[in-house]
């Protein structure tokens, strides 16, 4: 018998485990539920809903083709254990998978169960991502000749080998606490290809000028990162619909104002999602450690009051919080504001990464962790390889949110609040008729505190020892596109300035916008 050991890959289509296990005798679709994954930092009870709306899915898929999907709840180890003594098990296939580290290990663990038990394990590519990655070089090469293979089709049927009743655990189960989030995006494949569907045909022509704002980015990004995450379905998928859509739009005589540079730039981001993926599968450390040793002790000092104000959204900046708790109530924020958040807590807060990191992982129902924590040391400064990056929170409340309808809608309690100074209510005159009150004030005073960690941050990077560890650091994990002379230097005034205010200032500021949550 052989195992198809399904992870974050929840769909049959484009499915090269399944198809390969099928050349080689009967096989049996397996999940296992673990406890010990969901009960680890970064995991919470909207991702567990999230996936087993996935699952449910699945198993009626699998059931059309003659085999529902075994679901178990324990160790992957304990459960092949079982069914090797029950069944008999002669192979176990799966997709490789960059995930925390915690899932680095039990895939290791698994490796190790199958050499000792005499059965063959065998792991497949499932996005761009490389494993045993000797070097960048050509890396963007090997991305395109794999979203350009065949999508390989699902199976027309499988044999039965068990009939069990399909159980969901509860969160409750799991170890997980209560979590509500009520406005998250339904998990499954079907839902998955109708949101793809709907971003190609009617939603993408204005993405390019409306994914930075949370008042336009929930309609015009794609909202596939969740779909993707969880393998509902395959990037591959996305990146042939999405190639086939700009070859439409260029046969057009007239196309839609807007359309062919927003499809071209979600194509590059596309791209983006497993440069990052990548990172991590290269350095598993980064969940864990600074990228570069230079900033370690930075921010070593906890404050749980300051982590506990950001984390609820009472801040005392409007903009900030109203992002933080439209987060809470679905499972997902704009790219730009994930920066946002994560680079105010680093820089104004000066809290260490690692805690914002986690709570911002829970809340994100697309939590990808190859892309969420070479994100978070991005937007906190301590890769020793991009531009230092302070958003100024009351400029990007301006910017994104002009007339305030946003901070309106989340921060209610600022109603009474003009909208000349819905960003800077402090600065009303009846502003102690509500803050301190039903609203907190400003947790800090956010030009001096940005100012203080510019200073601290840049005060690293002048020497040549760092300078040398960074160009080590560039040469393994930094895009080809992009040049060691502008990471490393302190930018320029002008550049500052716009870093001050809130601007894009920094290196390939289409980064910032989204390798994966666009």
């Amino acid at each position: 018998m052989q195992i198809v050991w399904f992870k974050k890959d929840l769909r049959i289509t484009d499915h090269r485990p399944l198809i390969e296990a099928m050349q080689h005798g009967t096989v049996l679709p397996l999940y296992v539920a673990e406890p010990e994954l969901w009960q680890q930092p970064d995991a919470s009870e909207r991702q567990w809903c999230f996936v087993k709306e996935c699952l449910k899915e699945l198993d009626g898929d699998l059931r059309k083709l003659g085999q529902g999907l075994i679901l178990r709840i324990g160790s992957v180890t304990d459960v092949l254990d079982e069914l090797k003594m029950s069944c008999g098990v002669a192979g176990v296939w799966a997709h490789e998978e960059t995930g925390n580290g915690w899932s680095f290990a039990r895939d290791r663990t698994v490796s190790a169960w199958c050499r000792l038990n005499g059965v063959r394990f065998h792991e497949f590519p499932q996005t761009g991502v490389i494993r045993g990655l000797s070097s960048r070089d050509g890396w963007a090469r090997k991305w395109d000749r794999f979203m350009r293979a065949d999508i390989l089709p699902a199976p027309k049927t499988l044999e039965p080998v068990l009939d069990e009743p399909f159980h969901l655990p509860t969160a409750a189960d799991l170890g997980l606490e209560e979590d509500f989030c009520p406005g998250r995006q339904r998990g499954g494949r079907r839902e998955g290809q109708r949101i793809l569907s709907s971003f190609l045909a009617e939603r993408a022509g204005p993405y390019r000028r409306s994914m930075s704002s949370p008042l336009s980015a929930e309609r015009h990004c794609s909202r596939l990162s969740p779909y993707l995450a969880y393998g509902c379905v395959s990037m591959r998928e996305v990146a042939q619909a999405t190639w086939g859509r700009q070859r439409e739009l260029k046969e057009q005589a007239n196309p839609p104002q807007g359309w062919r540079g927003s499809l071209s730039s979600f194509a590059g981001r596309l791209h983006w999602h497993c440069h990052f993926m990548q990172k991590l599968e290269d350095a598993p450390s980064i969940e864990f450690k600074n990228l570069h040793p230079a900033y370690d002790g930075l921010r070593d000092v906890s404050n749980e009051s300051v982590l506990a104000a950001w984390s609820a959204g009472q801040t005392g900046f409007p903009f900030v919080d109203a992002c933080m708790r439209y987060l809470r109530h679905g499972g997902w924020v704009n790219f730009r504001m994930r920066a946002m958040l994560m680079a105010f807590a680093s820089y104004h807060l000066w809290l260490n990464w690692r805690e914002p990191g986690l709570h911002l992982a829970r809340q994100f129902v697309d939590y990808e962790p190859g892309i969420h924590w070479p994100q978070v040391q991005m937007q906190s400064g301590t890769t020793g390889i991009n531009t230092v990056r302070v958003y100024n929170p009351v400029k990007q409340g301006y910017d994104q949110d002009g007339g305030g309808e946003f901070v309106r809608r989340w921060v209610p309690e600022l109603a009474a609040v003009p909208t000349s100074f819905i960003h800077e209510p402090w600065k009303w005159e009846e502003a102690s008729s509500i803050l301190d009150k039903s609203y907190p004030v400003p947790i800090v005073d956010h030009m001096s505190a940005a100012k203080a960690a510019r200073q601290k941050i840049w005060a690293l990077r002048k020497s040549e020892e760092f300078k040398l560890r960074s160009a080590a650091i560039q040469t393994k994990h930094g895009s080809r596109k992009s040049g060691l002379a502008q990471v490393q230097q302190k930018p320029k005034a002008s550049r500052r300035k716009a870093e001050t205010r809130g601007g894009d200032g920094g290196q390939m500021s289409f980064l910032f916008d989204g390798p994966n949550q666009s």
